[in-house]
């Protein structure tokens, strides 16, 4: 999966995307997804494997599990492993999920 790839299948969520930020968020739930860093493996001065890493945020307003269920569950339809985490943004009154994927 390539960077476009991964941008249509969140868009499949049907839940606004951008990569990076927006210049004025939408309304919540909104998802924005950028690059994070890469873990290549290599050997002999080479990368043999490249592996980037991406985080993909989900922003909602209140705890939202189905918002939740659905971003997991396209990635597990797509067979993308992720890793999660939440905080919640006070100065922003929103949760922020963090799913970090390597793709």
């Amino acid at each position: 999966m390539d960077r476009a790839a991964l941008e249509t299948l969140l868009k499949s969520t049907h839940l606004p995307v951008v990569y990076h930020h927006f210049v004025t968020p939408p309304k919540p739930p909104y998802i924005i997804y950028l690059f994070a860093l890469s873990n290549n493996f290599g050997a002999d001065n080479k990368v043999y494997d490249k592996a980037d890493r991406y985080q993909v945020e989900l922003y909602t307003a209140r705890k939202d599990s189905a918002s939740e269920a659905l971003l997991e569950g396209v990635f597990d339809a797509a067979e993308t492993y992720w890793d999660k985490t939440e905080t919640y943004i006070e100065s922003e009154k929103l949760y922020q999920i963090l799913y970090e994927i390597t793709i």
